[in-house]
């Protein structure tokens, strides 16, 4: 984390990330306390990433802020913000696509493709290609 602080990644207290994880841009990361990171999560953040509080990124997942205009000649690239909501996880082999914003609690599920923000608010589990929203999340205790 020092390598990816040092190249101006803000991170918080308690965290971890995998050493296998890889970043594109740490200039464009911040990820909030307690958050965890699992091996050969990728980042490909051209736009800025923002991980909450207590939220899970798990081995594989694949945060992707980038895109092309696939209607211009140029193929022009497009980059976009993410942002992954506090208690989220976002599990196994799982993709976020650009400008999307997980919401508060939300589970994206394994190998799940979420390209849209949910619009059915917080606490949501979604599965599926493209991501449905399947049931809501509640935690004991």
């Amino acid at each position: 984390m020092s390598l990816l602080r040092l190249f101006g990644a803000r991170i918080g207290q308690q965290v971890h990330i995998h050493a296998s994880c890889k970043v594109w841009a740490p200039w464009q990361l911040e990820i909030e306390d307690r958050v965890g990171v699992g091996e050969r999560a990728i980042f490909y953040n051209m736009g800025r990433l923002h991980i909450a509080r207590e939220a899970v990124i798990s081995q594989g997942a694949h945060l992707c802020g980038g895109t092309h205009d696939y209607n211009d000649p140029l193929f022009q690239l497009q980059a976009a913000d993410i942002h992954i909501g506090e208690q989220a996880w976002v599990c196994t082999e799982a993709f976020v696509g650009p400008g999307v914003s997980v919401p508060k609690g939300c589970v994206v599920g394994a190998r799940a493709v979420l390209t849209r923000t949910p619009v059915d608010g917080e606490w949501g589990v979604y599965a599926g290609n493209p991501a449905r929203r399947i049931k809501t999340r509640r935690l004991r205790g």
